[in-house]
């Protein structure tokens, strides 16, 4: 396989990373318009607490990408101008959504928690993306270190590295079944959220260990470091991720049979 993986739609040639961007961006989108149908706060509520995550979410993902990559300034700032300019990290995007989403639910006088809306949409969103960060190899920054694993991929320049991206993939799929399961019981409104992002950055926290960045805190590049403050933030909620108490679980029988049901009479 030969890196970047271009794709074709008749004789137009198309990057990945460009396609399933795209594709992450249209597809999470449209998973938050068809949950939000559903959601307990008013349409314009809604629509203002998007935009706010929207603005934070990018905010946040620059910044985050400009103090991972701080020391590219004194040794090569054309290289960091170009990371500056199309770089985003996940990590900030989620970080500074947050806040985008609290300052605005602050300024609209929304009590209640908002983020469960979110996390399947993120979920699969960051999953298609990371697709593409595959498939671009090098230019994405986002492999990791050699490895002699039998797995190792070979972006480009004979070096067999570790496959984060895929890594990633694998555990957000692993996330999305845990999340599911984890929903059919006892559970308050706003925790599905705080139980993706304790994971979410639990995993990030680790895996950049074997990602080649800077790391200039401690052995702790500043993604870890972000990490490390949003786990501190949802304290609370780590051991409530794997508390299973069951006044949930009945309702999700009676679902699973229902559907079951529903199934059989129409065959």
């Amino acid at each position: 396989m030969s890196f970047p993986v271009y794709l074709w739609l008749g004789s137009v040639r198309i990057h990945p990373h460009i396609l399933f961007e795209s594709l992450a961006y249209a597809i999470a989108f449209r998973l938050l318009i068809k949950n939000a149908r559903k959601d307990a706060i008013a349409p314009t509520q809604r629509s203002s607490v998007i935009v706010g995550g929207l603005v934070g979410a990018l905010v946040g993902a620059k910044a985050l990408v400009l103090l991972q990559h701080i020391d590219l300034i004194g040794n090569n700032w054309q290289l960091f101008f170009l990371v500056l300019l199309q770089g985003k990290t996940v990590v900030g995007a989620l970080l500074g959504g947050l806040i985008g989403v609290e300052i605005t639910k602050k300024m609209i006088g929304v009590n209640r928690s908002t983020g469960d809306v979110f996390v399947y949409p993120l979920i699969v969103g960051t999953a298609v993306g990371r697709i593409g960060c595959f498939l671009t190899g090098l230019s994405d920054r986002t492999y990791g270190i050699p490895t002699q694993l039998p797995w190792g991929v070979d972006f480009g320049d004979g070096i067999p590295r570790h496959p984060t991206q895929l890594y990633e993939v694998i555990f957000l799929l692993i996330l999305m079944i845990f999340l599911q399961i984890r929903s059919c019981y006892h559970r308050q409104e706003g925790e599905l959220f705080k139980f993706y992002m304790v994971s979410y950055l639990s995993f990030r926290l680790l895996i950049d260990f074997i990602k080649p960045d800077f790391h200039p805190i401690y052995g702790l590049s500043a993604i870890q470091i972000a990490c490390l403050l949003g786990i501190l933030y949802y304290r609370n909620s780590i051991l409530k991720l794997f508390v299973f108490e069951s006044s949930n679980a009945i309702y999700c029988q009676g679902k699973s049979r229902k559907s079951n049901h529903s199934h059989s009479r129409d065959k």
